[in-house]
């Protein structure tokens, strides 16, 4: 597997990889497979009605992980990717996706990822997805990740879901069905500037007893950008959940937040907090008594706040 330093510089920043990583692992470069590998416990095969991968997880598989990158680097590239997640019962196991656009054309490139995991009884999954644009061209870089997750009983999923900078239009969808006992959480974390725009919609159905849900989502919109957080949790049984926007607002800058809770039970415990504000002066005038920069004292919070 070659890889040229635009591909390189875009896997280290999506995924951490300066090498082949180890495990399972299918690499995606301008609509093709780079490089392709199973473990004993893991098979990735490609779907062949569809652009895509199966990617199946044997029960009681512990302590494995799965990549599955996507690079972009040719301007105009638009692509639809199905990717399911069939993860067994009794399985502990790390997943990290994430895009990378390098749009140096003046046409859109556009990444629409599909994925859809299936966790089996008392399996626990964490799923890392960082989006990253860059490029001088006037070309946008466009990425809408759609994801469905369908939890068995007992079963947990982290999630941490990361827009670092670069990208000029996203709609972030996640759709979430727990069974009894099964776990929630997720951590959006999320930077828009110039004129980009940012959407983000979760709808979280708590169906079992005693399932709970956590969706935390920090922003921060720059310049002329605008954002939308949008998450409905749906209590359909004894449950608890939760849903928070913070989010720092600056320059010109436009943020709406719209949580909303469903309950159906008696006994579901819902709760949701949204709060927008800018970067407060006390804080900026406190880092520069220590030598910084009002820019880098800015920096400084930010980097703070969405760490």
């Amino acid at each position: 597997m070659k890889l040229d330093k635009i591909q390189q510089y875009l896997l280290k920043e999506i995924a951490d990889l300066t090498d082949v990583p180890a495990g399972a692992y299918n690499i995606r470069s301008n609509s093709q497979s780079i490089g392709r590998q199973s473990s004993a416990n893991i098979s990735i095969t490609p779907k062949t009605d569809v652009s895509g991968i199966d990617i199946r997880i044997k029960d009681g598989t512990k302590n494995e992980s799965v990549h599955i990158p996507v690079v972009m680097t040719e301007s105009g590239l638009k692509e639809e990717v199905y990717n399911d997640f069939y993860v067994g019962d009794n399985a502990d196991v790390e997943i990290v996706a994430g895009c990378g656009i390098d749009n140096c054309g003046n046409h859109d490139s556009e990444h629409d990822g599909i994925h859809r995991f299936f966790v089996g009884k008392n399996s626990k999954v964490k799923y890392v997805e960082k989006h990253f644009g860059s490029g001088e061209g006037s070309g946008k870089r466009i990425l809408n990740p759609v994801t469905e997750v369908y939890m068995e009983e007992n079963s947990s999923v982290e999630m941490e879901m990361v827009q670092i900078k670069g990208v000029d239009d996203t709609v972030r969808t996640t759709i979430a069905e727990l069974k009894e006992g099964a776990s929630l959480v997720v951590r959006e974390r999320l930077m828009t500037h110039n004129e980009q725009k940012a959407y983000s919609i979760y709808t979280v159905s708590l169906n079992g007893k005693n399932s709970t849900a956590d969706v935390v989502s920090r922003a921060v919109a720059r310049d002329n950008s605008y954002q939308k957080f949008e998450a409905k949790i749906v209590g359909n049984a004894e449950c608890k959940g939760h849903t928070e926007c913070d989010s720092i607002i600056m320059d010109n800058g436009q943020i709406l937040a719209v949580p909303a809770l469903e309950a159906n039970n008696v006994d579901a415990s819902l709760v949701h907090e949204a709060a927008i504000g800018k970067i407060a002066g006390e804080q900026i005038d406190k880092l520069m008594t220590l030598g910084l920069t009002e820019a880098e004292a800015e920096q400084e919070i930010i980097n703070g706040f969405l760490r």
